[in-house]
């Protein structure tokens, strides 16, 4: 018995990967083509081609699935990464000088954006009228918040940085300019390729923060 249940646990393990997977992916189109109001569970269950009661067993309630798609257009996996375990902070972490740490952040920055930018626009939103969401995004700026004060810290150590700027003022730079409004102004609204987004991420913070 132990032996068949062993056997066929990675398969279930597997399949439900791909359940949340489909889920998330559908909520995420939703979002993006009809606002948080038309994304009803019922109409993501249809897109997914799973059942209502699916949706509810692998991962929640509405909000649960809005905030699942955030994380995963944060992560790029259908999973919540938390950040100390992202590829791109660890290489950060190794990087041995202040620009290498800036360039390697400014690349992973944009391509979270890429992601995250429409999503977060249904988002902002719901947010006026759905205090679930509001909570949401607020936690999500909150946790960015936090992330670039250990960010600046990081640069910190390297002695590249300006001495008349303390920590705090250097993560709240970087924290406006990672933003997803930021994403919105530059690339959506001024045409902006993502590849001149990210330069120009790399370039003005290494002439605002390093000596």
């Amino acid at each position: 018995m132990s032996q068949t249940r062993a056997y066929h646990s990675p398969v279930r393990a597997e399949q439900a990967e791909r359940t949340r997977a489909a889920i998330v992916e559908a909520a995420r189109e939703l979002l993006i083509a009809e606002g948080f109001p038309g994304a009803t569970v019922q109409r993501i269950a249809a897109q997914a081609g799973v059942n209502v009661d699916t949706i509810y067993r692998s991962i929640g309630r509405k909000g649960d699935v809005v905030r699942a798609v955030v994380e995963s257009a944060i992560s790029g996996t259908p999973q919540a990464i938390p950040a100390p375990q992202r590829d791109y902070v660890q290489r950060i972490v190794a990087a041995g000088t202040a620009g290498e740490k800036i360039d390697i952040y400014a690349a992973a920055i944009t391509r979270i954006l890429s992601r995250l930018a429409p999503v977060f626009a249904a988002l902002r939103d719901a947010s006026r009228v759905d205090v679930p969401s509001r909570e949401l995004w607020q936690g999500i700026s909150e946790r960015r918040a936090r992330n670039m004060r250990d960010f600046a810290a990081d640069l910190r150590a390297t002695g590249e940085l300006r001495d008349d700027l303390d920590d705090e003022a250097i993560a709240d730079v970087i924290w406006s300019m990672n933003s997803p409004e930021y994403w919105i102004l530059l690339v959506e609204e001024r045409g902006w390729a993502p590849d001149r987004f990210r330069a120009h991420l790399a370039d003005a913070w290494r002439r605002m923060l390093l000596r």
